[in-house]
């Protein structure tokens, strides 16, 4: 879909993706997503990919809640409403970070006003200016990867169990068999709903930008992922990250709709 001169969007959502790269402002971007294998019914996960010519691009994961009528719905109206709003802010000659922040505000309400409990989480990552920016709710993740397969840099989920692990009360794998990990404590869909923005960084060379519903890091460490990044090239990583999760599913792990968006330079 093509808006105003130089935006292209992609909107992903209700739907399983094997595998699609597109270019995203300076860089290229390939994108997968699969329902839960345990599950009959539409994958719940959502991607947007939107880019403002070579230069600027935002991406998101949008993760319907499971046990939360249309939680499809709600993942893909938040997508909706978030390109609509970035778009409109292109127009007038705004910032990308108040169109990310007037979207985020706009699938708040636009899921409230179903009237169903629907919800859904919303990560969003902002590249320009040879920089990136994240911003989030809920518990899909965005990591930060160095060229050596370092995770520079992780969001924190927002859950009982991301905030134990982010005080060093509970370590990382854990948290992925805790109990109560599928317990989100901040959601699109609620009238306490708060936006986490993280700072600006500065992307070298070599980096990779990850977003993921947490079907990922509920099977993955993260410095397996990070390993995983180091060795490939797109779209084979997205490919094998995938692979390896699905695989994670299927002996003993926490199986869930899986989403990954995996980015670099041109």
């Amino acid at each position: 879909m093509t808006g105003a001169v130089g935006l292209s969007q992609r909107i992903v959502a209700g739907v399983d993706l094997s595998i699609e790269v597109l270019a995203a402002g300076p860089g290229r971007v390939a994108l997968e997503t699969h329902r839960s294998p345990e599950e009959t019914g539409a994958n719940e996960d959502g991607i947007l990919v939107l880019s403002d010519g070579a230069e600027r691009a935002v991406l998101a994961v949008a993760d319907g809640l499971g046990g939360h009528p249309g939680g499809g719905v709600a993942s893909r109206l938040a997508l909706e409403q978030l390109s609509r709003a970035i778009e409109d802010a292109i127009d007038a000659g705004r910032e990308l970070r108040d169109g990310i922040l007037d979207g985020f505000e706009a699938a708040n309400q636009r899921v409230l006003s179903l009237g169903t409990g629907a919800a859904t989480t919303l990560a969003v990552v902002e590249i320009a200016g040879g920089a990136f920016r994240s911003y989030h709710v809920g518990d899909s993740a965005i990591l930060w990867v160095g060229g050596r397969g370092k995770v520079k840099a992780q969001t924190i989920q927002h859950s009982p169990t991301g905030y134990a692990v982010e005080a060093g009360l509970l370590s990382e794998r854990d948290a992925r068999v805790h109990e109560d990990r599928h317990v989100v404590s901040n959601i699109v869909g609620s009238r306490e709903m708060t936006i986490d923005i993280g700072s600006t960084h500065p992307l070298a060379l070599r980096d990779t930008i990850l977003l993921a519903s947490d079907g990922l890091l509920d099977n993955l460490a993260p410095e397996r992922i990070g390993q995983v990044l180091r060795r490939q090239p797109l779209p084979a990583a997205a490919t094998d990250l995938v692979a390896r999760c699905r695989e994670r599913m299927a002996s003993g792990g926490k199986p869930d709709d899986l989403t990954v968006v995996v980015w670099r330079r041109a």
